[in-house]
């Protein structure tokens, strides 16, 4: 009996820890621009948020340079330097410009990454084509942009 109470629990838990509730990007309550709450109720994983950094929907060099990241080619001089960003702003605040930098700046040339409404023209990927009726996705899915804003707070001055 306490075997199988033992194993009920365990798959309660274990249950509990799989189903970490995901703020989905419409419900997303910014603060002056900041997410208290994580996206994704899961903490950020530095070392995929460098990933993200580096490639894919995140790109983040493309516009800024990481010193920490220097090994690789092409730091984009638009936006601003990343480096000692941990130092600048609160974790939450980074969540919320990751997310959707334009709530904290209006006038931002940055994508919004967590953001799946209230786009102008919308297109639908690279086909020149308007968007078709399937759901908007994020650029970066809510555990991405966790694991960037824990990169970015390993970024502090030396």
């Amino acid at each position: 009996m306490n075997y199988a109470l033992g194993l009920g629990l365990a798959a309660t838990l274990a249950g509990t820890i799989a189903t970490a509730e995901v703020v989905k990007p419409t419900d997303v309550v910014y603060v002056e621009g900041a997410v208290e709450t994580s996206l994704s109720g899961t903490a950020g994983d530095p070392q995929n948020g460098a990933e993200i950094m580096n490639k894919g929907a995140g790109n983040c060099i493309a516009c800024h340079q990481v010193d920490a990241l220097s090994h690789l080619p092409f730091h984009g001089e638009i936006g601003p330097p990343l480096n000692g960003v941990a130092d600048r702003w609160s974790e939450a605040e980074l969540r919320g410009i990751v997310a959707n930098a334009k709530v904290m700046f209006e006038d931002s040339m940055m994508p919004s990454f967590y953001r799946t409404e209230g786009f102008t023209r919308l297109g639908d990927a690279y086909t020149g084509k308007a968007h078709g009726d399937a759901e908007v996705q994020p650029l970066l899915a809510a555990q991405e942009v966790e694991d960037v804003v824990a990169y970015l707070m390993t970024l502090k001055e030396e």
